[in-house]
C-alpha cells in the first residue's frame, strides 16, 4: 500500500532531509490545485497584476502561489527561497541548510483557456551567501521536481537517483506513489516547438526540423506529429510520459540571443529530471547541467528529451557552417 502525505507522514521514498520541505510544497500545490479546478468561480486567477524582472507578465495567481510556498516553507530547513516572481533572493530560515528555487506557476498564460499549467522547483545546497547558492553549476541540483495541474494534479520528482510519479488523490488529498522509477520512452514521432519563429533559427535548428516536416518522403523516412502548448510543465510531462523532444532554442530576435527560458527556474531543474529518466538537456551543441546562471533570472537556450533525438539535434552543430548551408539542398545526411 502507498504511502502518502498527511502532517508528519511521510513522502513515499523522499530522503527524510528533504521531508519537511516536500512536504511544504506538496501542501501548497493541494491548495493551488483546488483553485485552479475552480476557475472563475475563484475570482479573476488570470487577471493581469504587474510584471517581474523578466518583464512578464505577472497574473494574480502567480503572486498568490508565490507568496502561499514562502509562507509553508517557513521552519522547512529552507534558508534561501529564488523565485521568478521575485527580484532577489529572501531568506526564510537563518539557520536553514537548503536553497529552493521556484516557478511558483510556470505557463500562467494558459490559466484562462483550461490548460495544464504548473509549478516548478529545485534544491541546491545553501551557501552563505544568497546569490551564489543559485548561480552555480546545474549539475549540484539535489533535488528537482514540477507539480502539474491538469486532469490529474501530479509531483514528479527526483532525488538523484531516478524520478518518482506521484498523483494526487482527489478522494483524500493525499499524492500517492504510482511510479518510483519513471523514464522517457525512446520511441516517439513527436517534436514541440513554436514554428512560428522559424525565420529567426540558427541553420543547425531549421534543418533539423526541415527534416522532421520532410516526413516519409525526407531522410528520416517517417512521419512526424508537432506539439506546441506553450507550458514548459505540460510539454515535460508529455515527453516523460511518451518521449519526443522540445526544442527552445535561441533566435535572432531582440531579447532571445541567448534563449527565453530561466536557467535557474525553468531550465535546470526540467534538465535534471530529464537526464535522471534517461533523456538528454542541452542549449543545442552543450549539455546544459555543467552550464551555471549569471544572474538570477538569466536565459538559455534548452532542448530535451528522448536521448537519441536530442543527439541529433547536436549533430547538426558539430557541421562546419557550409555542410549545414547545404543540408538545406540536399537531406541526404543524417538519414534513419
Amino acid at each position: 500500500m502507498a504511502m502518502t502525505m498527511t502532517g508528519k507522514t511521510p513522502l513515499e521514498g523522499a530522503p527524510e532531509r528533504f521531508q519537511a520541505p516536500m512536504s511544504a510544497l506538496c501542501k501548497v500545490a493541494r491548495d493551488l490545485s483546488r483553485k485552479i479546478a475552480l476557475g472563475p468561480l475563484a475570482g479573476e486567477l488570470g487577471a493581469e497584476v504587474g510584471s517581474n524582472l523578466g518583464g512578464d507578465t505577472q497574473k494574480a495567481l502567480d503572486v498568490l502561489a508565490d507568496e502561499a510556498f514562502v509562507a509553508a516553507l517557513a521552519g522547512s530547513g529552507v534558508r534561501w527561497y529564488a523565485s521568478e516572481e521575485r527580484d532577489d533572493v529572501l531568506e526564510i530560515d537563518n539557520d536553514g541548510a537548503l536553497a529552493l528555487a521556484i516557478d511558483p506557476l510556470d505557463g500562467s498564460s494558459n490559466i484562462d483557456v483550461n490548460v495544464s499549467i504548473g509549478t516548478i522547483f529545485s534544491i541546491y545546497e545553501a551557501k552563505p551567501e544568497p546569490e551564489a547558492s543559485f548561480l552555480r553549476p546545474a549539475i549540484e541540483q539535489i533535488v528537482a521536481g514540477y507539480f502539474i495541474y491538469g486532469p490529474q494534479t501530479a509531483l514528479i520528482v527526483t532525488f538523484g537517483e531516478g524520478v518518482r510519479h506521484y498523483v494526487l488523490d482527489p478522494e483524500d488529498r493525499e499524492f500517492k506513489l504510482v511510479n518510483p522509477a519513471l523514464t522517457i520512452p525512446s520511441k516517439s514521432t513527436e517534436f514541440a516547438i513554436n514554428a512560428s519563429n522559424y525565420r529567426h533559427w540558427s541553420k543547425p535548428i531549421r534543418a533539423y526540423i526541415d527534416d522532421c516536416l520532410a516526413g516519409d518522403q525526407g531522410p528520416r523516412a517517417k512521419n512526424f506529429n508537432m506539439r506546441w502548448v506553450a507550458s514548459l510543465v505540460a510539454e515535460t510531462h508529455r515527453i516523460m510520459s511518451r518521449g519526443g523532444i522540445f526544442l527552445y532554442p535561441a533566435d535572432a530576435r531582440p531579447g532571445y540571443e541567448h534563449g527565453r527560458l530561466r536557467m535557474v527556474y525553468e531550465c535546470a531543474p526540467i534538465a535534471m529530471l530529464v537526464e535522471q529518466a534517461g533523456g538528454k538537456a542541452t542549449t543545442g551543441p552543450d549539455r546544459l547541467l555543467p552550464q551555471a546562471a549569471e544572474t538570477l533570472h538569466g536565459r538559455i537556450p534548452l532542448i530535451f528529451g528522448s536521448a537519441d533525438k536530442v543527439d541529433r539535434v547536436a549533430a547538426y552543430y558539430d557541421l562546419p557552417d557550409q555542410e549545414v548551408s547545404a543540408l538545406f539542398g540536399s537531406r541526404g545526411l543524417f538519414r534513419g
